[in-house]
């Protein structure tokens, strides 16, 4: 066995890659091994990470050939690689592309499977999951139902078998979309960077039936909605838009109209009371899936069908709702892009996304937009309190959730927030938190402005504005402010409480302060919880993200008062 003692990384038999966190190439082997695996543990010193089939497919789909990741994985191992590691990636990585779906030449109805040999055609055969989808198709070939597209590439990928799609899509209707050289609002320059133009072309690969759909993973502040505005302007069709909240959309049709040379007219919102449905439509994923009663119907999901969509972009398409996968299973035929932080899901439903969305066709690091000076340089604390008087026997009383909303709503973190707010009194400080009655506190202590789920829309925009332009310094914002919120001059937030080990929110959360701003000295991330409790071990899977992007937690313990 060969050993090189001098390398960060120990590869496991049992597919786990182990990587020396304090080790001088720690950063390249962490960028490297996120294009294939996914953090698992990510402790002071070794960090662990996983190599999955989905992992490896997804790679695949983004360029990365097997010679060139065992190449780096030798060359960054302190051992020999076990055997049935490499043969388990080399026989992984090698079905990505042995089935594709092709158009058939004859009929609309149907769409050709090709296999790579006659031996891999009578193995998908005999599946189960395949056999009661795959129709004759003449002597020679089998094909699938046009309508079981969706479903055929789901059930496949279940079985260990990744679909490569190249049946191709519908062009929609026609819509010229140009992208402006100068923005209208501000009348400033508006220049599309590479890595946003890359991730654009190889999402869209000059319009060849392997692109039109799959997902770019960029981080918040990276400018997801100008790579989609840059797609919209590549393939040039009516383009049906979901975001997450009323906010969100808001904020796309204010950034098509100020970037294109789309009009008013051509630009429209559907969600509560406005059901504008235009050649660009911006929707909310929640009108999607409202229905009157638990056994009704969705009563807006016709929006998928109202026009000749073209392109359909699913914003923060990891937290796509399961009756919009139901939807889209449905629309195969149609261009799709979905545009993430995380390819990181709390329900489990990465391979979905992989099959009804599509592949992972662009991402790139954090750390590397942060020094190219895209993003604001990032510093993240956590610091730890111990138990305000008397709550420590309420804690230990208390079952699982309780445990953990009486660790969240601590009020010894009112302490920390008072230094914090104090030493950042000149920033642009979120106080971001789950617990309605925890912020209401905080507003009311620090007289501070308070967002959440029951502000009106329009009150959220005029306190949102006031932020952007320096009028407050200080706003306290529910989950509401999670996603797809423009807050370019935030530059410090304070988690209060946060969700059970989310890394989606984790992700978004930081999102919110990495626009880079002249007017401050990079951006900070606190994260205030109890020590030695249920909100403190949650808080280390949420770190999984920051981690696995190149982020480091201070640790800082508040003394007992």
């Amino acid at each position: 066995m060969n050993v090189r003692p001098e390398n960060p990384v120990i590869v496991q038999g049992d597919g786990k890659v182990l990587v020396e966190t304090s080790h001088r190439r720690h950063a390249e082997a962490r960028d490297f091994l996120s294009r294939f695996a996914e953090l698992e543990q990510s402790p002071e010193h070794l960090h662990t990470y996983r190599i999955s089939p989905l992992s490896l497919w997804n790679a695949a789909a983004a360029g990365v050939s097997q010679t060139e990741l065992v190449k780096g994985l030798k060359d960054l191992s302190k051992f020999d690689i076990p055997k049935n590691v490499l043969d388990s990636i080399h026989e992984t990585m090698e079905r990505y592309g042995l089935v594709k779906l092709i158009p058939h030449p004859d009929r609309k109805d149907l769409l050709r499977l090709e296999f790579a040999t006659a031996y891999i055609a009578k193995v998908v055969s005999a599946l189960p999951a395949a056999k009661e989808m795959m129709v004759a198709d003449g002597r020679r070939w089998w094909g699938i139902q046009a309508g079981h597209r969706g479903l055929f590439k789901q059930r496949m990928l279940t079985s260990g078998w990744p679909i490569e799609d190249l049946a191709g899509f519908s062009p929609g209707a026609h819509l010229e979309i140009k992208l402006r050289q100068t923005t209208k609002l501000a009348q400033k320059p508006f220049v599309v960077r590479d890595y946003q133009t890359e991730a654009a072309k190889r999402w869209f690969m000059d319009g060849k039936p392997a692109g039109g759909h799959g997902v770019v993973v960029l981080p918040c502040g990276a400018g997801k909605t100008i790579v989609a505005l840059k797609t919209m302007s590549l393939v040039n069709t009516h383009t049906l838009i979901l975001a997450t909240n009323a906010a969100a959309v808001d904020q796309w049709v204010r950034e098509i109209l100020d970037k294109t040379h789309l009009t008013p007219d051509q630009v429209g919102a559907y969600m509560g009371e406005r059901k504008e449905i235009r050649p660009v439509t911006v929707a909310t994923y929640q009108i999607l899936t409202w229905r009157r009663n638990k056994g009704d119907e969705f009563e807006h999901l016709h929006l998928f069908s109202d026009r000749d969509w073209g392109l359909i972009i699913y914003d923060e398409v990891h937290l796509l709702p399961a009756p919009v996968f139901g939807a889209t299973a449905d629309l195969q035929g149609r261009r799709r892009m979905g545009l993430t932080a995380t390819l990181v899901r709390e329900d489990g439903r990465e391979g979905d996304v992989f099959s009804l969305v599509g592949p992972k066709r662009y991402d790139l690091p954090w750390q590397l937009l942060e020094k190219q000076g895209f993003i604001a340089e990032a510093k993240c604390y956590e610091v730890r309190v111990p138990f305000a008087h008397g709550l420590l026997d309420r804690y230990e009383r208390s079952d699982e959730a309780g445990k953990f909303k009486i660790a969240s709503v601590n009020p010894a973190k009112m302490t920390v927030m008072r230094r914090l707010i104090d030493k950042h009194k000149d920033d642009n400080v979120l106080v971001i938190g789950t617990y309605i009655d925890q912020l209401e506190d905080i507003a009311a202590t620090f007289r501070a402005p308070l967002i959440t789920g029951k502000t009106p829309h329009a009150r959220r925009e005029e306190l949102f504005d006031k932020f952007r332009k320096g009028q407050i310094k200080l706003l306290i914002v529910s989950k509401v402010a999670n996603f797809s919120i423009d807050l370019p001059d935030a530059n410090v937030a304070i988690q209060v409480s946060g969700t059970f080990g989310s890394r989606q929110e984790e992700a978004q959360r930081l999102g919110r302060i990495l626009r880079p701003s002249a007017k401050s000295d990079g951006a900070f991330f606190y994260t205030v919880v109890t020590r030695d409790t249920k909100e403190q071990e949650f808080a280390m899977k949420r770190q999984l993200f920051l981690t696995e992007q190149g982020y480091r937690y201070f640790i800082q313990e508040q003394a007992a008062t």
